[in-house]
């Protein structure tokens, strides 16, 4: 049977790799090597400590250092920052190209590849994709510049994403000693980060794209997770520097700790770099 969702995929596919998606039907069993993204948050189960591990283990080698040298805490929002970056990083590009998903889809609903190195392979539910596809004109990403407006069902819609898989995760990695404004901090940076992906794949989409970051940037849950060097009412930048350029996280990832003596770089987005 022919996927219909198949179009969808291929348009958010070309806005990279974190954006890209594959999709199963949401009724369908899990088929091996695909898992559920949800095992993730359960406890006792050990595949996050397992994913923190592998990431502390890589931070390391690449200052030619033991594991041990690097703190678990920096690894765990390092690992964090790659995991909520990859699950929004879809819905971002289905907003930017037509609207976010009414009922985004839980931890449960979703299915990954677990890998390190890049994007892991992410599958979405197809009655999710096909939502998308037909729910009308589009989202307030492409009919509105106001980043203060609320956008009903697509502000309920952010909300729900933030406080459902996305909270889910932030609980799960804030046990291994990361903060939740760190937490909060990594997912404002994922957001954005997003947004100027799609910006320099797809620069006709770099006003869309925006629109929605800074849409779920002013939610209640990252309101008070970053800074922006201009003002939200202002009309939108279509360059595909734009975001990145206003954008100013409150927190680090901490990954500048992972370096010997804790002196490695800090991202462009980083509170430890001097505007």
């Amino acid at each position: 049977m022919t996927d219909p969702t198949a179009a969808w995929r291929e348009k958010v596919a070309a806005l990279g790799p974190f954006a890209a998606f594959e999709t199963h039907p949401a009724d369908s069993e899990l088929v091996p090597p695909w898992r559920a993204l949800s095992e993730v948050t359960r406890e006792g189960n050990g595949v996050l400590r397992e994913r923190i591990t592998a990431v502390r283990a890589t931070l390391a080698a690449r200052g030619s250092r033991p594991a041990e040298a690097v703190e678990q805490r920096v690894a765990a929002s390092v690992a964090h920052l790659g995991l909520v970056a990859r699950v929004l990083s879809p819905m971002l590009g289905l907003a930017a190209l037509h609207a976010l998903p009414a009922r985004p889809p839980s931890l449960d609903e979703l299915r990954w590849h677990s890998g390190l190195g890049g994007a892991f392979a992410l599958s979405l539910p197809r009655e999710t994709v096909a939502a998308v596809a037909m729910s009308g004109s589009g989202s307030v990403a492409h009919h509105g510049t106001d980043p203060h407006a609320e956008a009903g069902a697509g502000a309920d819609a952010m909300d729900a994403m933030l406080d459902g898989p996305i909270r889910e995760l932030n609980d799960a990695v804030a046990a291994f000693s990361v903060s939740p404004r760190v937490l909060w901090g990594n997912v404002a940076s994922a957001v954005n980060g997003a947004a100027t992906g799609i910006a320099a794949a797809a620069p006709a989409l770099a006003r869309p794209a925006r629109t929605a970051a800074l849409l779920l940037l002013h939610r209640p849950r990252l309101r008070d997770a970053h800074t922006l060097g201009g003002p939200l009412d202002g009309p939108p930048d279509d360059s595909a520097s734009a975001p990145n350029a206003r954008f100013r996280r409150r927190s680090c990832c901490l990954i500048y700790r992972a370096a010997p003596n804790a002196a490695g770089a800090t991202c462009g987005d980083c509170v430890l770099v001097r505007p």
